[in-house]
């Protein structure tokens, strides 16, 4: 399993779910999947089980499913291609006493069938012959360990399960793998297994597997081709007889981190990019093959390539290929006997995702915001915010602060990232509406700090507390309309009047975010006579609180009968304008507004 691909905990029924709960606190970065309407403890709801399951998998998604083998098989039969692309999917029976891997057994599926099986105290049903026979599978090697192309598993696999001796060739890499215990190991067999870092080609009799023992070190220019740095890598590859298979990671300076070349050669080669500071790598200087004193002066070490490929290795690693050089780029690779631990090697590039969770519930909550909370280590936010994700950030570091420190929030989530981890900053709603996103630009803007702008940062989007709330009452917001904030702590209240005239002169549906608090209440009153200036008293207000959460209400009231008492800073008011509609439908109070004005000649159904 990559780190992209997050796996999925899907659950039927609520016993289930706290099964998934678990299995989510010892597998980092899942997500628990529950059956809508029957499951409310989940990190996303779905409806048709055989329709999301198949997307999953089409999608590459590690499937859990907490359910009988059979179900599962049926929604992904039709959908079934080859064992080499498969993802793994495994059945979970509802009390955890099996866990049967049903696809891509030699893709993690048995690795997470044990581990699972340990953590539920049950039993994992592993089938696969090789795991079985050997104790373990060819295909399956060690995290990090990468196969040649043309490596004929099945038929390699079929011979040593048959008894047929075996000689292992170790180049390179941890010699805890394979187990040797169940093999017949002859020195002068013909059929041989072949860890190393070479670049070659297996055969029939030959299995060819490439452990994590080289780390590439990069530099170039600001701003250097893509291309041209990948191609200087190809050819060093080449001119050395070295496989890109055993790259660990790519390594440079930290000044590199945003570096477009050196992260799209990481991505070419799938392995993580990874930086030091300058300091790390001047430490390496005795061990250059090529100081050089103009780049000393430049970035504060006598070495990038070369310093960052032994940084990366350690102390008992060889630089074997120094420095290469091109007209912008250069590269040095170092070899570590044993296997490099790429997440222990210096810092990733740091990440902050600015995330808008939405009102409250779970089902409010899109799919790439639950992605992003999964994959971070950290989380930042309000308490009240943080408790609502429940065990979807179970095991991560968590830093919350009172509702009022925002620009403490904001600049602890930047520092957070600029320390190389993958943070979220979480807001309620939606991030970019009257939320935190706004504040982090502005931070970085103003005070244009060289790390935090090295940051990979992104805003993903929530739904909106008025989207919500006209959700809830029907379509209010079915033609134009505005926000206006009334709280003046951070905006002149002769702005927020003028705005409110503004609003009240247009004719928009207006919602009113932070209505009331307890030192202000007149605000409130002022809006409210101010839209009566250009709408009848009779106009309906949606009154919407703690959407999506236990506690939620909506109210709908005449604009006339508006005053404070009617809301707090957990309220939404909605305000329609002078078309809006209000009324019942059986035993349920509907609100909306036409999307052709009634006055409007000619048609109005467009």
């Amino acid at each position: 399993m990559t780190p992209s691909q997050t796996p999925v905990i899907i659950a039927l029924t609520q016993t289930g779910a706290a099964l998934g709960r678990r299995i989510q606190l010892s597998l980092p970065g899942a997500v628990v999947h529950g059956r809508a309407g029957r499951v409310a403890d989940c990190d996303q709801s779905f409806d048709g089980l055989l329709a999301h399951a198949a997307s999953l998998f089409a999608a590459g998604h590690p499937i859990i499913g907490i359910c009988a083998a059979g179900i599962l098989i049926r929604a992904l039969a039709p959908h079934l291609g080859s064992k080499r692309s498969d993802p793994p999917v495994l059945a979970v029976a509802e009390n955890g006493s099996a866990v049967v891997p049903l696809l891509g057994g030699h893709h993690g599926a048995n690795r997470l069938a044990r581990t699972l099986a340990d953590v539920l105290d049950g039993f994992a049903a592993i089938t696969t012959a090789s795991d079985i026979r050997l104790g373990f599978a060819l295909d399956d090697p060690p995290r990090g360990w990468k196969a040649a192309p043309g490596n004929a598993y099945n038929s390699f696999a079929a011979a040593l399960i048959a008894g047929e001796p075996l000689r292992i060739d170790r180049q390179a890499g941890d010699t805890r793998w394979p187990d040797t215990q169940n093999l017949a190991i002859d020195a002068a067999a013909s059929r041989v297994l072949c860890l190393t870092d070479k670049s070659l080609t297996p055969s029939d009799s030959q299995l060819v597997l490439h452990p994590p023992v080289l780390a590439l070190g990069v530099g170039c220019e600001r701003g250097c081709d893509p291309a041209e740095l990948l191609d200087l890598v190809t050819q060093t590859l080449q001119e050395n007889n070295l496989s890109p298979q055993a790259i660990a990671c790519v390594v440079s300076l930290d000044l590199k981190s945003d570096e477009k070349a050196v992260l799209d050669l990481a991505d070419t080669l799938q392995v993580p990019a990874r930086f030091f500071a300058a300091t790390a790598l001047e430490a390496e200087t005795p061990r250059l093959a090529n100081p050089s004193t103009v780049v000393f002066a430049e970035v504060g070490c006598h070495g990038v390539a070369e310093g960052a490929a032994l940084a990366a290795g350690g102390t008992t690693a060889q630089l074997i290929v120094g420095k290469h050089k091109s007209a912008r780029a250069t590269c040095a690779i170092a070899r570590r006997p044993t296997d490099i631990d790429a997440a222990a090697v210096g810092r990733a590039r740091g990440r902050l995702t600015v995330v808008g969770i939405g009102p409250g519930t779970a089902d409010w909550r899109t799919p790439a915001v639950t992605n992003a909370l999964a994959r971070t280590t950290d989380v930042i936010g309000y308490g009240l915010y943080l408790d609502l994700l429940g065990g979807l950030i179970a095991g991560k570091q968590r830093h919350q602060s009172e509702l009022a420190q925002e620009e403490e929030r904001v600049r602890k989530s930047l520092e957070l990232a600029a320390e190389g981890k993958d943070v979220a900053l979480v807001c309620s709603g939606d991030a970019g509406i009257y939320a935190l996103a706004t504040l982090v630009f502005e931070l970085l803007e103003r005070e244009n700090k060289a790390a935090w702008n090295r940051l990979e940062i992104s805003v993903e989007p929530g739904v909106s507390a008025i989207q919500a709330a006209a959700a809830r009452l029907g379509a209010p917001i079915g033609h134009d309309f505005c926000l206006i904030s009334l709280s003046d702590l951070l905006t002149p209240w002769q702005d927020i009047e003028r705005r409110l005239q503004a609003a009240a002169d247009g004719d928009f549906v207006v919602g009113l975010y932070n209505p009331v608090s307890k030192r202000r209440r007149h605000q409130l009153e002022i809006a409210r006579d101010t839209l009566l200036s250009g709408r009848p008293p009779e106009t309906p207000v949606i009154l919407a609180r703690n959407l999506g959460r236990p506690t939620e209400s909506t109210e709908v009231v005449q604009l006339g009968e508006l005053t404070p008492d009617h809301a707090d800073m957990l309220t939404l008011v909605l305000i329609g304008n002078r078309q809006t509609r209000h009324f019942r439908a059986g035993e349920k109070s509907w609100v909306y507004t036409p999307r052709g004005y009634a006055n409007k000649k000619g048609d109005n159904s467009k």
